[in-house]
């Protein structure tokens, strides 16, 4: 009994020492191991040119470390020339299944009659995560993000990863499987919000490879303030992000006539909200934030030559 109990322990002592030995993402990336990595990240691109604008100042002048791009948008080829102009930025896919303005809309790249489910009877995205989850299949969701992604190489674009806008994939773990096999197809990350997923679909997480590479903590803000108080919740999630992968996801936007045409009747998300997320990641205070934490800033093309090195 005494030499099994004493097997047990020696196991468990070499798992310890195992997991100590095994270098985490923040080692694997130069730093120390208890590092708080975070991606500031911008959606959207390619949602109008207010937003091509705003998110490539913010690129040129520090205040975010990624972007995506939503290929069947109408500015698609605007934001598409800028990526191919500077392939080293951290420009992923958007995948989009979902189009939610009141006036201004989109479909898939794929002819309508391959994907009837995820169109309304007008020919476009539907509105709401939920409208979609009603009618999509996955097999449609697959040949669309996948037409997605072509388009995007096709016109010069290097993605460095693959997210989602809205969440849609978040409907069902079969889509969500869906995205994950075309990142290992394309060699691309995925946006892996671990407790995000813990929250809506915790079986999900049980189905990941370890292989994947999670985001521990993401946050995004989900509702307005004062425009001199706009970046306290942001503030505040720096000051308590705790070591591993986080996320801050941004929506950047100028506020323009274009973007208001855009976001009528949409104040969450909409133009001013777009405008302050733009004054916010520009602002000295942010950076100050950065620095005053010890905030190790990284990108998905760092990540990217992590899970997928070439040698």
């Amino acid at each position: 009994m005494k030499t099994i109990l004493f097997s047990i322990i020696a196991l468990f002592t070499f798992l310890a020492a195992l997991s100590q030995n095994t270098k985490n993402l923040a080692e694997k990336l130069g730093y120390d191991r208890n590092a708080k990595l975070l991606i500031v990240h911008a959606d959207d691109m390619g949602l109008s040119h207010s937003t091509n604008s705003a998110v490539i100042e913010a690129f040129q002048k520090g205040g975010i470390t990624s972007g995506s791009i939503m290929v069947p948008c109408p500015w698609f080829p605007e934001i598409a020339e800028f990526a191919k102009n500077n392939p080293k930025l951290d420009i992923g896919i958007h995948t989009t299944l979902t189009s939610e303005w009141d006036t201004y809309f989109f479909d898939g790249v794929l002819p309508s009659t391959s994907i009837p489910n995820l169109l309304n009877t007008n020919g476009y995205f539907y509105s709401s995560v939920e409208d979609f989850a009603k009618h999509a299949n996955a097999t449609e969701v697959e040949n669309e993000i996948r037409a997605q992604i072509e388009k995007a190489l096709a016109f010069g674009v290097k993605p460095s990863h693959l997210d989602n806008h809205m969440g849609t994939i978040l409907a069902s773990p079969e889509y969500y499987q869906v995205l994950l096999k075309l990142g290992r197809e394309y060699r691309l990350p995925v946006l892996i919000p671990a407790d995000m997923i813990a929250a809506i679909s915790p079986q999900l997480l049980e189905t990941l490879s370890k292989d994947n590479v999670m985001v521990d903590h993401l946050f995004m803000i989900n509702h307005s303030s004062p425009a001199n108080k706009w970046g306290e919740p942001y503030l505040n999630f720096i000051a308590n992000m705790q070591p591993g992968l986080n996320e801050i996801i941004v929506h950047l936007a100028k506020n323009t006539g274009e973007t208001q045409a855009i976001m009528v009747n949409h104040p969450a998300f909409g133009a001013e909200w777009r405008q302050h997320d733009l004054d916010f990641v520009l602002s000295s205070e942010f950076k100050k934030a950065l620095k005053d934490h010890d905030i190790k800033l990284v990108t998905w093309r760092q990540i990217g030559e992590v899970q997928y090195p070439t040698n």
